[in-house]
């Protein structure tokens, strides 16, 4: 599997793979009703994650790719069920209330995985990354403020619970070396594509949705999983609560994308979204230009 151990690296990489997935909420909203085929949406999703997963293993080691699952161990599977956790409860967020409420509970990633990072992990964050996290908690206050739509509550609920999912997926990605990444994401699929398949079945309701529909839930799988590969590929470089704060991109990403007039849906943020958002900006930049001060500072020493 691909590593990266440059930070100078690592840092764009999994700023990209934030922007990948900052895409995510402009596909729901292009989807036709996806709050009444949660289940389907997320069988489509895991469905399609599992199969381009495995079809990368395939790629890379050959027919001995499967061997992997035999090494995934306890970090593999805790990291697979925080993920697939937070598959679905993106969804039943998203549908339930604004983009820009779903998102901002995502933002609050970095929170979660630093404590979690400390608690289990021992890792230290340093001063800049907590300045950092600090810049961006005051555009999250700002833009909570600002948030006032119904059924904010259950879209807050489970957005809070996506973001505790997948700080416990970043976490695990830093617990075991030995633990193959990639398929703690396919891991992550296979629950999601299993457990709705349960619910389907229990519910008696089909398996797929529109053909329109069937392609939207694919196409955000497909989004998704590029950006966990390159998120994965990151991980090693980059230490976890710092991992989940350059993630941010997208929360301004998908709160931008959803509002651009070109692309139709013009979901308007408020002014408060905004303003917090540009506070979330400024925590990238400032963690950014540290990072880079530090590395030439120990050049020159």
């Amino acid at each position: 599997m691909v590593e990266l151990k440059n930070e100078k690296i690592a840092i764009p990489v999994v700023l990209f793979a934030g922007l990948l997935w900052s895409f995510g909420p402009l596909v729901v909203r292009y989807m036709n009703d996806p709050h009444m085929v949660p289940w389907q949406y997320i069988f489509g999703r895991g469905l399609t994650i599992f199969i381009l997963l495995n079809l990368y293993l395939y790629f890379e080691e050959g027919m001995n790719f499967y061997k992997n699952y035999k090494k995934i161990g306890k970090s593999g599977l805790i990291g697979g069920l925080g993920l697939g956790i937070a598959m679905i409860s993106f969804i039943y967020s998203i549908t339930n209330t604004s983009a820009a409420i779903t998102l901002l509970c995502l933002a609050a990633m970095p929170f979660f995985t630093a404590l979690l990072a400390f608690l289990f992990l021992k890792e230290k964050i340093s001063l800049s990354v907590w300045i950092s996290i600090f810049i961006a908690t005051i555009g999250i206050i700002i833009m909570a403020i600002g948030s006032t739509e119904k059924n904010s509550l259950i879209g807050f609920i489970f957005g809070i619970a996506s973001s505790v999912g997948f700080s416990v997926f970043s976490v695990t990605l830093r617990w075991r070396k030995e633990t193959p990444k990639f398929t703690t994401v396919a891991v992550a699929g296979l629950f999601c594509f299993v457990l709705a398949a349960l619910m389907i079945l229990i519910k008696n309701q089909p398996f797929f949705s529109t053909s329109y529909n069937s392609t939207m839930f694919s196409l955000h799988g497909t989004l998704v999983c590029l950006g966990l590969i390159l998120y994965s590929i990151g991980s090693k470089a980059i230490p976890a609560a710092e991992l989940t704060l350059l993630s941010l991109t997208e929360v301004i990403g998908g709160i931008f994308w959803v509002w651009l007039p070109l692309f139709g849906i013009n979901e308007i943020p408020s002014s408060n979204t905004i303003i917090g958002g540009f506070f979330l900006f400024v925590s990238l930049f400032y963690y950014s230009l540290i990072m880079r001060w530090n590395k030439r500072h120990i050049a020159l020493n």
